[in-house]
């Protein structure tokens, strides 16, 4: 089938690289210029594992080409998948100008029949009004149709998502629609969601919301575990067997980040209060996340005095492991709130540097962890790489000056750092004091 993709962000790239996998020939645009270029020669401009090798292959195959306009990929496509951007607007609420300048753009082209699909996070009615924009613009008499195909991929593991999906959801009121998708995923072989389009918008939606919730549930909860003594690990497993409940997601930390949650769980209170209802779960929620985003701020202020003129390491810039996505963040915020007490920063991350560099020229950007820790008064630990968890914790407690962790991923085993003399602090669990304190210049 012929596939076109509109915007080579991370859904759009990875869902074009994908589709040619699966035998389709994809053809596809991205309206800035320096990446476009980057593709052109067959480079991958995104970190995902897996991906660069596979936009490698079917470029050089030719069956994932990227063209420098969308009235090319109007002509060469049947299928059309806007995948670009819908940020945040001041309020909350999702800006979909990007949506609307590519729908009419797309109205300009139309000849014959095309199926656009909605491939990015948008509030429900949106495909109603992508409608409304191609039937305003086009030819009279030029048939197209409007369905939903929302995306389920997460950074870091994008590639397993679109090839093992729990569900793949297709909304549209067109049979002629809901066919060519069911053809599209066949290999696939995964499970099918027929629904009308507003449903689908709104499946994508509250999966987002109901994620942000959980996250923000388990990290209130490990607020209760550390008021009362509680382990939230030994919570978080007895709850999370629950199967009505589940695992995944009930990992405490230091709040949740990205391009999806954060966006979309503000689009969804502001829909919401559209629609005449008060979403005051959701908004709690927000609050939830944004506390719990200064606690290692606030930690370390009670624990490190002078904290002017101190050093003070990090470990993961990116919101999650296995992406250098920096959008939204925890690390970016706890930088900032580190910069303006007068602290001197020192990171240390696998894949998100480069980018961070850019934004923080005044940060340092070491070699590898041990070096972000020489001579630093803590470590706050702000992303879970795996590489973290195999660190010498011994060459580690010799490289800083004073023993303190603040992991706000918890990495680590309290009492294995506790043996260790470090001074330990994790979320919704208690602190582990060192068995000897140690004394440094700092403290004398």
């Amino acid at each position: 089938m012929e596939i076109g993709i509109i915007g080579c962000g991370y859904v759009g790239l990875v869902t074009g690289a994908c589709l040619a996998e699966l035998g389709h020939r994809v053809v596809a645009v991205d309206s800035d210029e320096r990446k476009l270029s980057a593709l052109q020669r067959g480079e991958c401009p995104i970190y995902e594992p897996g991906l660069a090798e596979l936009v490698a292959t079917h470029y050089r195959e030719g069956r994932l080409q990227f063209v420098d306009s969308i009235r090319q990929v109007v002509e060469r496509s049947l299928v059309i998948f806007i995948c670009v951007n819908t940020p945040s607007g001041p309020d909350g609420s999702a800006d979909l100008r990007f949506v609307e300048a590519v729908s009419q753009e797309i109205a300009l082209n139309l000849s014959s029949y095309r199926l656009i699909v909605e491939k990015s996070t948008v509030p429900v009615q949106t495909g109603e009004k992508v409608a409304k924009t191609i039937s305003r613009y086009a030819q009279a008499g030029v048939p197209f149709d409007v369905a939903s195909n929302p995306e389920f991929l997460r950074e870091g593991t994008a590639l397993r998502d679109f090839f093992q999906p729990d569900r793949v959801v297709i909304g549209s009121s067109s049979t002629r629609a809901s066919s060519l998708l069911v053809e599209l995923y066949a290999p696939l072989n995964a499970p099918l969601l027929l629904t009308d389009i507003n449903s689908a918008e709104l499946i994508k939606h509250s999966a987002n919301a109901f994620l942000a919730l959980k996250i923000s549930f388990i990290n209130a909860v490990a607020r209760v575990c550390e008021l009362a003594g509680a382990d939230i690990k030994k919570v978080a497993a007895g709850v999370g067997l629950d199967h009505r409940i589940g695992l995944e997601s009930m990992e405490a930390g230091i709040g949740y980040g990205g391009m999806c949650l954060p966006k979309d769980v503000a689009a969804y209170i502001r829909l919401a209060k559209g629609l005449g209802y008060d979403f005051q779960l959701l908004e709690a929620v927000q609050e939830v996340n944004n506390q719990q985003r200064q606690w290692p701020v606030r930690l370390l202020e009670s624990q490190v005095t002078p904290l002017e003129g101190a050093k003070v390491a990090l470990w993961g810039l990116s919101f999650k492991p296995h992406t250098d996505d920096l959008r939204s963040a925890p690390a970016l915020e706890i930088i900032e709130s580190l910069l303006a007490r007068g602290v001197k920063v020192s990171c240390y991350d696998p894949a998100a540097m480069p980018k961070a560099a850019l934004l923080y020229p005044q940060v340092e950007m070491a070699a590898d962890p041990y070096a972000a820790c020489q001579g630093a008064q803590a470590l706050i630990i702000c992303t879970e790489w795996p590489q973290f968890k195999s660190v010498d914790l011994e060459r580690l407690a010799q490289l800083l000056e004073r023993p303190l962790i603040i992991d706000g991923r918890n990495i680590f085993e309290p009492q294995r750092l506790a043996a260790l003399n470090f001074q330990y602090f994790s979320v919704g669990r208690a602190p582990a004091a060192p068995i000897a304190q140690a004394t440094t210049d700092r403290d004398r």
